[in-house]
């Protein structure tokens, strides 16, 4: 199993407004975007922008990190050997399949499975 993006969260009531500045600072324009239930999210450099009502966001607000990996079912065996709780078990979303893990010493995080053409897409351009 190999790490091959992690994601900082930012979290937003209004993506469009948060965004040029990221795209300033960053030099680049999001390389994902896309809305998940009621939220809206943007991806650009290593940043995962959240945007939604207060109450949607924290629904997804107890992870501190968007991580994707090459192989969610090893990363889970890693996890589950290590101590850690699969608080979200493993669920197919719009990027490919997705779980919430809170490691032993209690950080939690989203790990995240893209699809061949996301992984060809942004980690190998």
């Amino acid at each position: 199993m190999t790490i091959l993006k992690t994601y900082a969260r930012l979290w937003t009531d209004d993506l469009d407004q948060a965004l040029p500045l990221l795209e300033e600072l960053t030099g680049e324009q999001p390389h994902l975007r896309l809305a998940f239930h009621e939220i809206a999210l943007a991806a650009i450099g290593n940043f995962l922008v959240i945007a939604g009502p207060a109450e949607e966001r924290a629904r997804y607000g107890h992870a501190s990190a968007t991580v994707v990996v090459d192989d969610l079912d090893a990363l889970q065996a890693t996890l589950e050997s290590a101590g850690a709780t699969i608080t979200t078990p493993a669920t197919g979303g719009p990027t490919g399949r997705f779980l919430y893990a809170r490691h032993a010493d209690g950080v939690e995080i989203e790990y995240v499975e893209w699809t061949a053409e996301l992984v060809g897409r942004i980690i190998h351009a």
